[in-house]
């Protein structure tokens, strides 16, 4: 039902839009991936992933080795000291995951500052492009549920050289 409303809805603007101006769409996540921006950040965040890979890497080793151990002695330690290795065991493998936890928390937030700061200057130089060029609206391609748009009112391009240009 909401479709079909903004349907018309974008029927009844496209109709009286083209005889006053233009409409002109944007794909915000090609424009977010391509920009140099875009590129940067993906880059930057891919580092630190790399940078935590290594850590948990050898933190999972060194849980490895350390459950190894244990079962490797268990029959010949007492109960207590196999139950103190044990819990031992288990609050460093609780902190490997709450570490872990840590990490993709931190990358998520990062990925989505940078996408939020990136998208709000693309949106920027999209409106004043729009405002440039003439267009009295300027649609989002996946957002808008845009099912068909000619080339020729496809200003991604546009706006990624706008936005590497003013960065």
């Amino acid at each position: 039902m909401k479709k079909i409303v903004l349907a018309a809805i974008l029927l009844f603007v496209a109709s009286t839009t083209f005889a006053a101006g233009g409409v002109g769409f944007i794909d915000l996540q090609k424009a977010l991936n391509l920009s140099n921006a875009g590129v940067k950040a993906k880059a930057d965040i891919g580092q630190q992933v790399k940078k935590y890979e290594a850590k948990v890497t050898a933190e999972q080793d060194a849980l490895k080795e350390m459950k190894s151990e244990l079962d490797k002695q268990s029959v010949l330690l007492s109960d207590e000291a196999r139950s103190k290795k044990e819990r031992e065991f288990q609050q460093r493998a609780k902190e490997f995951q709450r570490f872990t936890k840590d990490i993709q928390d931190e990358l998520k937030q990062k990925d989505a500052d940078f996408t939020k700061r990136i998208i709000d200057q693309i949106l920027k130089v999209t409106r004043k492009l729009g405002k440039e060029k003439g267009y009295v609206i300027v649609l989002e391609k996946s957002e808008s549920s845009l099912v068909y748009g000619d080339s020729s009112v496809d200003l991604t391009d546009d706006v990624i050289k706008a936005y590497n240009a003013s960065n």
